[in-house]
């Protein structure tokens, strides 16, 4: 089994990630995932939306997965097998803002305890770092800006939602006046930068 990376959104899949969706036996995936890679996939492959993931690990090893973004950022790369990544939010935030991967933490609320989250942005800053979290959307952009400003920080928020697509929306703002975004599919940069 191949886990391949699909890139966050339209225009992100490497021609390596093309190239094994191009030679892939069958293919499986989540909607949106299917649609990244929809002009790599062969008319004659088989394609299967994911409903058990744990059914996942069984697969052929003439199989691909398709993971959303890269699979290595909390995407499907734990699956094991081999693993080609893809363009991840990650990348494409950091590159908008001019921010350095180099300073960046990353921190996971997606689909996690969102205190706990908030806990690690916290600590990120506080030693000089710049935070990047994974949200859902149940997360609470107003809630990280409180703890922030609860432990002195005054800091830059930055919400970047839909990344790659037309309807990409970028929000800046600060601890007193957080961002908002209008869509459940974001990313958070939360630092000095």
């Amino acid at each position: 089994m191949k886990v391949v990376g699909v890139g966050c959104g339209p225009g992100m899949l490497t021609r390596a990630a093309a190239d094994a969706i191009n030679r892939a036996g069958s293919i499986y995936g989540s909607p949106r995932a299917i649609a990244l890679a929809a002009e790599s996939i062969r008319k004659d492959c088989p394609v299967h939306e994911i409903e058990d993931y744990k059914a996942l690990r069984t697969l052929s090893p003439a199989a691909v997965v398709l993971s959303t973004g890269d699979p290595m950022l909390a995407g499907l790369g734990y699956l094991g097998g081999e693993v080609i990544p893809g363009i991840s939010s990650l990348q494409l935030a950091a590159a908008r803002l001019g921010v350095p991967l180099t300073r960046v933490v990353i921190v996971n609320a997606h689909g996690k305890d969102h205190l706990h989250a908030i806990d690690e942005v916290v600590s990120v800053v506080q030693h000089g770092r710049i935070g990047f979290l994974i949200a859902d959307p149940a997360f609470s952009i107003p809630a990280l800006a409180e703890a922030l400003d609860a432990a002195s920080i005054t800091c830059r928020l930055v919400a970047c939602a839909d990344l790659g697509y037309p309807e990409e929306e970028i929000c800046s703002g600060d601890t007193s006046n957080p961002p908002s975004v209008s869509s459940g599919l974001y990313v958070l940069f939360a630092g000095l930068f």
